[in-house]
């Protein structure tokens, strides 16, 4: 998915660059955007949260090169992203399936837990891999492709049901090949 927007990353990179926002201010910037996300789902809006997730996915991705181009990279910063990241997974998915369960639709509202619940496994594995001194990065369906998945799903009719199906069987295609993935490295390296 990274490949189809190359282009429009870089040119969003430059933008934010050149209009001096340090990195912790775009990781704010996305919570605070998830945040308004989960206000509206919980309202029952479908159509502006889904149109919302586009700057705080672009909020989410800059951030982490923002600090790599301004020399600003550290663990910390990396550790705070990486758990506002899983709040903002947290606000999303879960204010999905609030609204969703208030308004009787139980598969969706199962889908969106079981996605929230694939989410925070995937990226419990990579943090338990990285502990025991393994890199793992490799995907089908990471966070990226989550939120692109839900740009489409919120808005248009009719497609939160197949976004959500398509997140939880992906999802749970990326916990078995991630799962997988350490412990053949783990005992290799071991």
């Amino acid at each position: 998915m990274r490949w189809v927007f190359t282009w429009p990353y870089r040119v969003a990179l430059a933008g934010v660059y050149r209009a001096g926002f340090k990195p912790w201010q775009l990781t704010l910037l996305a919570l605070a955007t998830n945040v308004w996300v989960g206000v509206l789902l919980l309202r029952g809006d479908r159509l502006v949260p889904g149109l919302l997730l586009i700057p705080a996915g672009l909020f989410d991705i800059l951030d982490g090169a923002i600090a790599r181009l301004r020399h600003e990279d550290s663990r910390l910063g990396a550790f705070l992203d990486s758990v506002l990241d899983r709040v903002s997974d947290l606000i999303l998915f879960g204010c999905l399936y609030w609204s969703l369960a208030g308004q009787d639709e139980t598969v969706e509202a199962a889908l969106a837990l079981a996605t929230l619940v694939i989410a925070l496994f995937v990226s419990h594995i990579r943090a338990e891999a990285e502990a025991a001194g393994v890199t793992l990065s490799e995907g089908y369906f990471q966070r990226l492709e989550r939120y692109i998945a839900m740009m489409i799903g919120l808005p248009v009719p009719g497609a939160l049901l197949p976004a959500l199906a398509v997140l939880t069987v992906l999802g749970g295609a990326t916990v078995l090949q991630r799962g997988w993935a350490a412990l053949a490295r783990t005992e290799a390296g071991g």
